[in-house]
């Protein structure tokens, strides 16, 4: 292939505008070095005015160091002679006259949506192709000239430069996609930030890129808004967390927080799990009203009136006050714990009340002794019989605390259950009583349960903690199909004014509450401020002939779904073997493997690691478990309830029948399973292949 004719004039610009990159961050640098050598006295408001100058300082040394991606990916000219460059991020020269344009400012967009049909006054988009600050190729799509440029017509933007970034080889880590962003892609990158914008998206429509990506437009565009209350970004698990950790940092931003579900509940670590019926039961709405009549159930008056021994009077508190008082305390506002302030508060002033009545009568109507309420209130909160009957009333209790009692006690279960659970289901609740909080097996499902737990009551001891959870300015959820109504209860408390993106595809949900229609997962979010979706319709990343297949499943396991549109194909049929060792067959095709070639991935059901691993082993293949090492090995052991979002260059799908059998949304699993791969495929199975996979299968 020829040279481009304009490669060393463009080489030429991109040199220039690394120059002025550099000179940008010596100027950071100096300017947070500066403030740090001025001396650390002076007053409070010289000192916070320090720490700001170098905050900011240091915040855009970090959105300027952009290690080794290229800075600058594209050029568009437009009718009026004006020429933008666009890159990563802005950069200007000596003279401030801008060198380089951020991709996410609005004069970008063109750059991203401009077609043959709708131009957007561009006569040239120019895609660079780069190896850090090298230009290695160049390629052209003119618009208005009578050229038939290539791509211009068929809905994508740049589809040279589009081709080349799919066919490059994985590496464990997702890459952005901000040079290859498309029209469709664009548009939910750039959309408003009121309100819940949904993507659905089909397997390699490039949702999870496209709402990182959206993460960083929303901080650039949103700065001020977004600045102190920032962006939560949630994922399905861990394994993924680590796949997307470099996106936003490639980006320039470093505002956004990363988490799963499991996360958001502090000092609480997932350790086992459970049943399938009893994770679905705890995921369900209903378990929102169990929780609250538990926290009830613990607000209770005295069974009997009860005497607290002070010096030589008994201070009784009646069954019929106690009942008064937590009446009273329940009507008020707050958290159970912050509530049991008051109610102590009125205990103790009908207790004054009666050491007043015996101090009088004994007395004979004469004048009180000295004795205020304050003493009375300090001396009786040291009394053992005091707490007793203040804990029998109305405990201070942490969240590990409610449901641990909750669960162990069938009493309990019974009663908060009364009227939401039949009684079976209260009975798979039951657990066996831990001798200590830190001995409790939490599961997943537990996580939202101990969130809701929380948001009742409150922080166990002191008055200046927080009430509640932290809050976000917005929240981006990939995967949010499988988030169960609890979970998607945790996000409403986190956004409070209703502003998330929530990107999944209802066909791949596979967890206990597989909804679908979105509305099912609205249902239990704030939507006040509005709903928009948008659809993903075109798979860049699955080829058509493994599209093939999978779309087979997808008609089975959701027929009322639209197929996505692959627009590449590798020439390479999924290749289906019968075998009688599966371990052995996928062990085979991993020794095989070219490192050169990029990432395997071995994907098969939970129960079947081991087997997979101690065959991979015996074979003598270096490999990584997914869940242990990320994906960075060449050769990846990947299970069934973690592949959610990933992408290797090749895969094997072991015993699609066990998949099937073994997820609780079967063929779900299996469509999600064969849809991994960006160039081959293999399935592996010795027993008979699953009805969804359709009576026209591969040789």
């Amino acid at each position: 292939m020829s040279e481009h004719p304009e490669l060393a004039a463009e080489q030429a610009y991109v040199d220039r505008a690394y120059a002025a990159l550099h000179e940008m961050r010596a100027d950071a640098a100096r300017i947070a070095e500066g403030v740090l050598d001025e001396s650390t006295g002076g007053t409070h408001q010289a000192r916070y005015e320090r720490d700001v100058f170098v905050q900011t300082a240091l915040q855009r040394l970090h959105q300027l160091d952009i290690g080794d991606h290229p800075l600058v990916f594209g050029r568009m000219d437009r009718a009026d002679g004006d020429r933008y460059y666009l890159g990563r991020v802005a950069v200007s020269g000596p003279d401030r006259s801008p060198l380089v344009v951020d991709w996410r400012a609005p004069v970008a967009e063109a750059f991203y949506r401009a077609t043959g049909r709708e131009p957007m006054d561009l006569t040239l988009r120019r895609h660079f192709s780069c190896e850090s600050s090298r230009i290695v190729g160049i390629s052209d799509e003119r618009f208005g000239s009578g050229e038939d440029g290539d791509g211009v017509d068929l809905g994508l933007a740049g589809p040279g430069a589009l081709l080349a970034a799919l066919e490059r080889t994985r590496t464990g880590r997702m890459r952005d996609i901000v040079a290859t962003v498309q029209r469709e892609q664009d548009e939910v990158i750039r959309a408003p930030l009121p309100g819940i914008l949904i993507v659905q998206g089909g397997p390699g429509t490039g949702k999870t890129a496209v709402a990182l990506h959206r993460a960083a437009y929303l901080l650039f565009t949103y700065r001020r808004h977004l600045s102190s209350r920032g962006i939560l970004v949630v994922g399905p698990n861990d394994v993924f967390l680590r796949y997307i950790d470099q996106v936003l940092p490639a980006l320039g931003e470093s505002g956004a927080g990363l988490t799963t579900i499991a996360g958001m509940v502090p000092g609480v670590t997932v350790r086992g799990s459970e049943p399938d019926d009893v994770a679905r039961l705890k995921g369900d709405a209903r378990m929102a009203r169990v929780i609250k009549r538990a926290v009830q159930d613990r607000q209770r008056p005295l069974r009997r009136d009860t005497t607290v021994p002070f010096g030589r009077y008994g201070l009784t508190l009646s069954r019929n006050d106690s009942e008064q008082i937590v009446r009273t305390v329940r009507r008020g506002p707050g958290s159970h714990n912050r509530k049991r302030r008051q109610l102590v508060k009125l205990v103790l002033r009908r207790l004054y009340d009666e050491y007043r009545k015996a101090a009088d009568a004994e007395l004979k109507g004469g004048a009180l002794g000295e004795m205020s309420f304050e003493e009375l209130a300090s001396e009786l909160g040291a009394e053992p019989e005091m707490r007793r009957m203040l804990d029998r009333m109305w405990p201070a209790l942490s969240a590990r605390e409610l449901l641990h009692d909750l669960f162990s006690s069938r009493p309990l279960l019974a009663s908060a259950g009364r009227g939401v659970l039949a009684p079976d289901e209260a009975a798979l609740l039951h657990r066996a009583h831990s001798e200590s909080l830190r001995d409790i097996v939490w599961t997943l499902a537990d996580m939202p349960l101990l969130d809701e737990a929380t948001s009742l009551l409150g922080p166990k001891r002191g008055t200046d903690e927080d009430e509640g959870p932290r809050t976000y300015g917005h929240i981006v959820v990939d995967e949010a199909q499988d988030l169960s109504p609890m979970a998607l209860r945790m996000l409403a408390r986190r956004a409070p004014h209703g502003s998330m993106t929530l990107v999944g595809d209802i066909a791949q949900a596979t967890g206990h509450h597989a909804p679908d229609r979105w509305d099912e997962v609205l249902r239990h979010l704030p939507t006040e401020r509005g709903i928009v979706v948008k659809e993903l319709g075109v798979s860049y990343r699955t080829p058509a002939e493994i599209l093939e297949l999978a779309n087979r499943v997808l008609r089975r396991a959701a027929p009322h779904l639209r197929l996505p549109e692959p627009v590449r194909s590798t020439g390479i049929a999924p290749e289906v073997r019968s075998v009688s060792d599966v371990g052995a067959e996928a062990a085979g095709i991993a020794k095989r493997h070219d490192p050169g070639e990029g990432t395997l991935a071995i994907v098969c059901s939970p129960t079947q690691v081991d087997d997979v691993m101690t065959a991979l082993a015996d074979a003598g293949v270096a490999f990584g478990d997914a869940v242990v090492h990320g994906l960075q090995q060449s050769v990846t052991v990947v299970r069934e309830d973690v592949m959610k979002g990933l992408e290797f260059d090749e895969v094997v799908v072991v015993e699609p029948a066990r998949l099937v059998r073994e997820s609780p949304q079967g063929d779900r699993a299996l469509y999600v399973a064969l849809t991994r791969s960006t160039r081959r495929l293999w399935i592996v199975h010795a027993e008979p292949l699953p009805d969804a996979m359709g009576a026209e299968r591969p040789d």
